[in-house]
């Protein structure tokens, strides 16, 4: 597995904040989130040909976030994921979250990412060709 975390820069914007513009605690998950899609997207790996070709998805089945500090309004940030383990029908992310001008570590977070089939939404194993695809990061 990768020893380099891949990197997606976010930017905070109004929409992202509560009214004295601290970053609202659901936001980060949209900017997790995001980051995943990205790193896989750099693997080569676009979600929606993998619904198509595949029917298979994945979801988020388990997740643990700490807030260490918070984010403001026009903060440009760093989201990290790590791929930490595999199983045959799971992905494991470590992810982090830091204000790209001081380096401040302001969320971690340790994802549980399932394979499930997109038309029953029941856990399937990751398509072979992904599982290659996802073994080279």
């Amino acid at each position: 597995m990768a020893t380099d975390p891949f990197r997606w820069p976010a930017r905070v914007y109004w929409e992202d904040t509560d009214a004295g513009g601290v970053v609202y605690h659901a936001s980060y998950l949209r900017f997790l989130e995001r980051a995943r899609t990205e790193y896989l997207r750099h693997l080569g790996i676009e979600q929606e040909a993998l619904r198509k070709d595949n029917n298979a998805v994945f979801v988020v089945r388990d997740i643990a976030i700490g807030f260490l500090k918070p984010a403001r309004l026009d903060d440009l940030l760093d989201v990290t994921v790590a791929l930490v383990g595999r199983r045959p029908a799971s992905l494991m992310f470590q992810q982090q979250i830091l204000r790209k001008s001081d380096g401040l570590l302001l969320v971690e977070a340790s994802v549980r990412a399932a394979c499930v089939d997109a038309a029953g939404f029941r856990p399937r194993p990751i398509p072979d060709g992904l599982f290659v695809e996802i073994s080279k990061a």
